[in-house]
């Protein structure tokens, strides 16, 4: 009998193998389910000494029912749907993983600029129906001389701004964590939300999703933003008041969005859909067949070092407890 049972409370990947293998060096086996509630985890965490989460909700409730869990591995940066307080009070450890997709979300963040600044969807459209005429991208902007705005500065939008300068773009940025020189040393200007947001011609979101930022983006920074300017949001979808873009993008405040990240996913209503001045993807910014397996193979061996005593390399828990 397997000394430690290791709970996959959900998953996307094609296969478990990649944790299946990390995890039989230290005696673990390897028990999944697709859980959507913390109803249907309380009975399934109980004998559970580490969990590997996607989007399971990991509440107090389940971390309580988790009597024997060491530690709870997220596949993923953000940490929003882990109780991480409650779990640090129960000397559970707590890993992401931060650094398995910054190629692609970046490149995607790119994508989604350049697509919106070229009009790249709606012109697609335009094109489906029967209608070839350049008048129809008008007006369209010059790229090179814009000026970028990073709301947070990160290990992704570190990468972002360096793929975006050498577009031409002009880098500044928003993160109060984050100091002057460290910007500078990446040729990009330090400056304060409500400037960045008067100044940009592209707002560019890639801040954790937490009580701080939550709707940090409503109809009062969108009013400040300039009628040309494009917003792009590849992080989390709540940073935004969706029904503030919405007005926005309907009345003309600002020219037009590029997400991979909604309020609700999948969304039940999507008005958003409607408008030609938004391109909508699928919160799909983090995948590459390599980066997946980048993903499950790094939090399996958060999960291992857990189990074998040794630190893990991602910690999100402050105090580290243990």
């Amino acid at each position: 009998m397997s000394p430690f049972r290791v709970l996959v409370t959900d998953h996307v990947f094609p296969s478990l193998d990649i944790e299946r293998e990390v995890l039989r060096g230290v005696g673990a086996e390897v028990v999944a389910m697709q859980a959507t509630t913390d109803d249907e985890l309380l009975e399934a965490v109980r004998d559970a000494h580490g969990l590997l989460v996607c989007y399971a909700p990991i509440t107090p409730r389940v971390i309580q029912s988790a009597k024997r869990c060491r530690i709870i591995a997220r596949y993923g940066i953000g940490v929003d749907n882990v109780a991480v307080d409650y779990a640090t009070m129960q000397g559970i450890v707590v890993t992401n993983v931060p650094d398995y997709c910054m190629d692609e979300v970046s490149d995607h963040t790119l994508a989604l600029l350049l697509a919106c600044a070229r009009k790249i969807g709606y012109l697609d459209r335009r094109v489906r129906q029967d209608r070839w005429d350049a008048r129809d991208a008008a007006p369209v902007h010059r790229l090179r001389g814009a000026v970028l705005g990073l709301v947070g500065f990160g290990k992704i939008p570190r990468l972002f701004s360096r793929k975006a300068q050498a577009c031409g773009l002009e880098v500044v940025a928003s993160d109060p964590y984050v100091d002057a020189e460290a910007m500078r040393l990446a040729a990009v200007e330090k400056v304060e939300l409500d400037a960045l947001l008067e100044r940009a011609d592209f707002v560019s979101l890639h801040a954790p999703l937490t009580s701080e930022t939550r709707g940090l983006i409503g109809e009062r920074e969108l009013r400040l933003m300039k009628p040309t300017a494009f917003l792009i949001n590849t992080s989390r979808g709540p940073i935004v008041v969706e029904s503030a873009l919405l007005r926005a993008l309907r009345e003309g405040w600002i020219a037009g969005a590029g997400l991979d990240v909604l309020e609700t996913e999948p969304p039940k209503s999507f008005p958003l859909s409607e408008l030609d001045n938004v391109i909508v993807t699928p919160h799909v910014g983090f995948y590459s067949e390599e980066s997946l397996r980048e993903l499950q193979l790094k939090a399996a061996q958060e999960v291992a070092s857990v189990l074998s005593g040794e630190r893990p390399r991602y910690p999100v828990n402050a105090p580290y407890p243990g």
